[in-house]
Formats: structure tokens, C-alpha cells, sequence
């Protein structure tokens, strides 16, 4: 993760090094306190965004006592402040964390969640949220996504200029263009570190490794069958999902193995059996991975049935 906050930084430092040889300071000047304007102002509503488009309603300990119990105990053992609980309307069975700071984290669920998980697994998903507040990874994602965005802004300005200045300012537009898909694949790269990271956390919280596994499974299944009308209005927020609903289906048919006694979970032994197996991913499933927010959902059980 620390490598890969140093290359973004650089590759946006190499551009702005090379913008001030070919352009005017106030020029450059102009989109970068644009990029950094635009950041903040995400930054300031972005919550209030996520409680208007997930419908959130936040619940008190009498509303909800047993929720509370749980976010609770899991928050004193990451050792952090107990979020405030929210409980998302969305029909889709999932589960999320946001807020700007660790002080400022907000963990909700949707009600199908909750009809759909034991207490162990509902707990395992709460710790993974609670370890992204811990963990700082709703900044971590916003701080890298300015990159991408200030590659754009330079492109667009050199490009723009290439019309009426040298075929070397074309080239550095050219790059920076490049560079603007390069650094999205890294945004989306990071985001995919940070769910094992998250996974990870949870069990260190005292979740068991296969209560995770089970409720991942579970999620799968619960939104592969949900309405695809609902699946499409979500697909601008799936990456505060816990999984991927757009690929519940495929996932579902690769997870189902797994539950080998068909009970509809995946007990230790069923996830004892991935573990140390080489799992082999198709062409499209690779390149679907790589443009996707989370990582794999096979290959993330087998890394849960590693972790001891």
C-alpha cells in the first residue's frame, strides 16, 4: 500500500514538474485549485450524499440493542470510537462503512442483511466494516482518486493547447491521458488491497474466519437474486458495498461448490477445503478483476481460509 501511494504521488509529481516547463504558472495554477476545490467540496457533503442515495436512517441503542451490543464490543477491540449505526431501506442485502475521519465513521446495514445472517456472521460483517474506519480507507480511497482527476485536468488543458503550441506539448497531453487510466486501475488496484485488509481485520477482531466466508456467501446469493432494476440503480455506489452486485451471478456459481452439504453456508471444514488450492481464474474474470473495486470472491475466501 505504501509503494503504491508512492508511485501515484510521483507519477502526478513527474506531470506537474513537467506542466510547469511547457505552460504558464496561473494557468496550471487554475485546474489544480480546481481539482483540490472539487476534492473538498466531496470531502464536506460526501456523507450527507451516502445517507440520501443509501437511504439511511440511523437508529438509537433502543431502537436496535442487540446491532449496538455488537458495533460496540467490535469497536472497543479495533480500538476506535463507536460509529454511529445506521440501517439502510435498499432492498439489496449488503452492507457499508463512511465518513471523513475515524471520529466521523457511520457503519449501516440494509434490512436484508439482517434477515439474511446469523449473529456470527452478521458480526464478521460488521468487524470488516469497522476495520475500513480503522483503517482510514474511505480517505485513503479519496486522497488517491485526485490523482486520476488532476491526469485528466492536464490532459485535457495540453490537448487543448496542442492545437496552437508544439507537438511536444500533444505528447505530454498524450501521456497524461494515459496516465489517467493508469492511475484508475492503481485507485481500483488499492481499493481491492483494502477489502483483504478489511477481511483480515475482522478476524483479528475475534470473527471466525468461516463466519466471514459464509457471509460473503451469502451476499452473493442475496444479490444474485435481487430485482435487476435495483442491481442497475446501485451500480454507482457498489464500491461502499461489501461485494460486487453487478457480478453476484457469475460469483454465485463459482462460490456454490464450496457448500458442499448444501446448507446455504460455509461451515469451517467446507472452508478448510480451498485452503492451499491453486485457484485458477479465466481471461474475462482476470480482466473483470481488474476493473472492479473488490477482488475475486473466490479468491477471497481461499485468502480467508488462510488466515489463522
Amino acid at each position: 500500500m505504501y509503494l503504491l501511494l508512492g508511485l501515484m504521488f510521483a507519477i502526478v509529481y513527474a506531470l506537474i514538474v513537467t506542466a510547469g516547463m511547457y505552460m504558464g504558472f496561473g494557468n496550471f495554477l487554475f485546474f489544480g485549485l480546481a481539482a483540490v476545490a472539487l476534492i473538498m467540496v466531496q470531502y464536506a457533503i460526501g456523507p450527507k450524499m451516502v445517507e440520501w442515495s443509501m437511504k439511511v436512517r440511523y437508529v438509537s441503542e433502543s431502537d436496535e440493542p442487540g446491532l449496538h451490543k455488537m458495533v460496540a464490543e467490535l469497536a472497543e477491540k479495533a480500538g476506535i470510537r463507536k460509529p454511529r449505526i445506521g440501517i439502510s431501506e435498499l432492498s439489496i442485502p449488503n452492507a457499508f462503512a463512511f465518513g471523513r475521519t475515524r471520529g466521523d465513521g457511520r457503519v449501516c446495514v440494509t434490512r436484508g442483511v439482517m434477515d439474511l445472517m446469523n449473529e456470527g456472521e452478521l458480526k464478521a460483517v460488521l468487524g470488516h466494516e469497522l476495520s475500513h474506519i480503522k483503517n482510514r480507507d474511505v480517505t485513503v480511497i479519496t486522497v488517491l482518486s485526485v490523482i486520476p482527476m488532476v491526469c485528466w485536468y492536464l490532459s485535457w488543458n495540453f490537448m487543448f493547447a496542442s492545437r496552437r503550441e508544439s507537438g511536444g506539448v500533444a505528447i505530454i497531453g498524450l501521456f497524461a491521458f494515459v496516465m489517467y487510466f493508469v492511475t484508475n486501475l492503481l485507485v481500483l488496484y488499492a481499493s481491492r488491497i483494502r477489502e483483504y485488509y478489511a477481511d483480515r481485520g475482522s478476524v483479528k477482531m475475534g470473527n471466525e474466519p468461516h463466519s466471514l466466508a459464509s457471509a460473503l456467501y451469502k451476499l452473493v446469493y442475496g444479490n444474485a437474486k435481487a430485482d435487476k432494476k435495483g442491481l442497475k440503480r446501485m451500480e454507482g455506489y457498489k464500491a461502499f458495498f461489501m461485494n460486487d452486485p453487478s457480478r453476484a451471478m457469475k460469483e454465485f456459481s463459482e462460490l456454490k461448490n464450496l457448500d458442499s452439504d448444501m446448507s446455504g453456508t460455509i461451515d469451517r471444514n467446507e472452508l478448510s477445503k480451498i485452503r492451499g488450492k491453486n485457484v485458477k481464474l479465466g481471461t474475462g474474470d482476470r480482466i473483470m478483476e481488474i476493473w472492479s473495486t473488490h477482488p475475486n470472491m473466490l479468491k477471497r475466501i481461499q485468502h480467508l481460509s488462510q488466515i489463522r
